[in-house]
């Protein structure tokens, strides 16, 4: 019996590949495993090789594995591209119609030819083939059928209790052929029971929906992109039955500018898109940073530049999103590493914006936001709204002609905040530099004030965990730095490297901009070498370190930009072979 293992289904797009994952790992997940799911997606609406690769554990798991057991294959071309990632005794577990082959130099797995589309066939559909596929697989697990009727149910209930009954029938012939060909062989494969317990099972989008909607978030303009757009597409469900709304707006210019009107008028509004929509939004950003309204901002990074890979893994967008709108602003942006993160985090986010009254962005990643993970139940007693300066009640009343002073100059730089309508509160916002009141104003010494006021802000920023710390005391030998979904990943390596006797310590960092450097100090001068886990070509977090704590000598990158994310063996190698060229042994 084994703790762990890693199974993938791999075919062409549009061929029932997802639906295949989501009811394997559903069923396993009610059982009480931990999974984590990483979904290989072409950049079309149907055709080209796709796969969802999926770790099953009796612990805790937050990356993808580095080789694979089980591969479930509806073409030639899954097993061609996949069956590098095979290990020693892995099995492949394919369609009989297209008569599939292993290349002559995998020679450590074993193939089985299963009729899917014959059996799916037999039972009125071929479309059936990944239910068989489901039941071949639970077969080699020793799990049994019985454990998928309920999302079975759930997924083909509407339809009637005879399709239900036919993808039942379907399972269960998959599992039955498979028994008859492999009899007891297959013990390896046999995972220990899981805990049963009750655990979520959810993407990062579907975090950050959720986040916003627990948040007080009751508007999303925004507009469709990859690997954003399932934010939208939960909230377009959930968003009407709280009085909400969700608006499919023209463009990303339209959805960031509505979202700080929506703010501007009292209502939480966030917009949610992807490296090319925050490009089109920066003009707007730096409005909301002179008008000092608050508005969140989602960026699911992806492979760029310009459509790039518009489906694949990349952390690229990290010095566009600090640096990238003209003149300067307040900002605070975020980056969540795990989907419990990302549904906290976005619930903090607009505590933020409305306490320093300035866009937050919050980071996330392609792999984080459509990678499946256990969640834990969440904590809802932990929400708070927290709405900063904004005032309540009657304002004071105003002399004859006078504008109440929104942007009045104060120590902590956070103005008294009013929204439209209210008695004596009236004032300008325009996007040019203004006075207290808002009027416009080319005055040197109101800029010094004003500027001065709004970059004062974020100075005194309270976030909680702005670096999340693994270590066992600040020396080290190797100080891993990353942020976003590197997390499992390096916590991985550093299993490995500390079973070679090298002492390691992980900062993975929460809050990106204000820059925590007080914080990550202390691990840094600590550290015999600073590893920095990043998935760009320049490596910016590396880049960000230098800027704000120096000891330029002891940091060094493990960068990947094929779009593919990281494996726990490739950080662990590249960071091995660091240390021992420096000199140690």
């Amino acid at each position: 019996m084994v703790q762990q293992l890693s199974w993938k289904v791999g075919g062409q797009q549009g061929e029932g590949i997802e639906s295949t994952g989501e009811i394997f790992s559903t069923a396993l997940n009610r059982l009480g495993y931990y999974l984590y799911g990483y979904r290989h997606f072409s950049s079309r609406i149907k055709g080209g090789h796709t796969n969802n690769k999926i770790r099953v554990s009796t612990t805790q798991v937050r990356s993808v594995s580095d080789d694979l057991d089980i591969l479930v294959a509806f073409d030639q071309e899954t097993i061609d591209v996949n069956v590098h990632e095979l290990r020693v005794g892995g099995v492949v577990i394919a369609d009989a119609k297209f008569n599939p082959s292993l290349p002559e130099t995998c020679t450590t797995a074993t193939l089985y030819a299963v009729p899917f589309t014959e059996i799916a066939t037999e039972l009125g559909t071929s479309l059936m083939k990944n239910m068989v596929a489901v039941g071949a697989s639970s077969a080699v697990l020793h799990i049994d059928t019985e454990v998928f009727e309920e999302v079975v149910l759930e997924i083909f209930g509407k339809k009637g209790q005879k399709v239900v009954q036919k993808n039942m029938e379907a399972i269960k012939k998959g599992a039955d052929y498979i028994r008859e060909q492999l009899g007891e062989q297959l013990e390896t494969m046999k995972l220990d029971p899981a805990d049963g317990k009750k655990r979520m099972f959810m993407i990062g989008n579907d975090a950050i929906a959720l986040g916003a909607l627990a948040g007080g978030a009751r508007f999303m303009p925004a507009y469709p992109i990859t690997p954003a757009s399932e934010i939208m597409e939960y909230l377009i469900k959930k968003l009407p039955q709280f009085g909400g709304t969700v608006i499919q707006t023209e463009d990303e210019i339209a959805a960031c500018t509505m979202a700080i009107g929506a703010n501007y008028a009292g209502v939480r509004a966030l917009t949610a898109s992807a490296g090319p929509g925050l490009s089109l939004m920066m003009e707007s950003i730096g409005l909301a940073g002179i008008t000092e309204q608050p508005v969140v901002i989602i960026d699911t990074q992806r492979g760029g530049p310009s459509t790039g890979l518009p489906t694949k893994q990349e952390q690229s967008d990290l010095m566009a999103m600090i640096y990238g709108t003209h003149g300067e602003i307040p900002k605070i942006v975020m980056a969540p590493s795990t989907v419990e993160e990302a549904f906290y985090d976005t619930i903090e986010a607009f505590n933020l914006a409305e306490e320093y009254q300035c866009p937050v962005i919050m980071l996330t990643d392609l792999q984080l936001s459509l990678g499946k993970q256990s969640v834990e139940p969440l904590d809802y007693n932990r929400v708070e709204i927290r709405r900063g300066k904004l005032q309540h009640g009657e304002l004071e009343e105003l002399e004859e002609k006078q504008y109440y002073k929104r942007y009045r100059v104060t120590e902590d730089g956070v103005s008294p905040r009013v929204i439209p309508g209210m008695k004596h509160g009236i004032h300008h916002v325009t996007g040019v530099e203004h006075d207290e009141t808002g009027k416009p104003s080319e005055s040197p010494v109101n800029r010094d004030d004003q500027m001065n006021k709004r970059l004062r802000k974020t100075k005194g920023i309270r976030f909680n965990t702005p670096i999340h710390v693994h270590s066992h005391e600040k020396e080290s030998d190797i100080l891993f730095v990353g942020f976003n979904s590197t997390r499992g990943v390096i916590e991985e390596a550093m299993e490995r490297l500390e079973q070679d006797g090298i002492k390691v310590n992980h900062a993975h960092i929460r809050l990106v901009h204000p820059f925590p450097a007080d914080e990550l100090l202390p691990y840094v001068q600590g550290a015999k070498k600073v590893v920095v886990v990043e998935n760009n070509a320049t490596g910016q977090l590396a880049n960000i370190l230098k800027m704000n704590i120096a000891s330029h000598d002891k940091i060094q990158s493990v960068l990947k930009y094929d779009g593919n994310p990281f494996l726990p063996q490739e950080v662990y190698a590249k960071s091995k072979e660091m240390f021992v060229l420096n000199g140690n042994v």
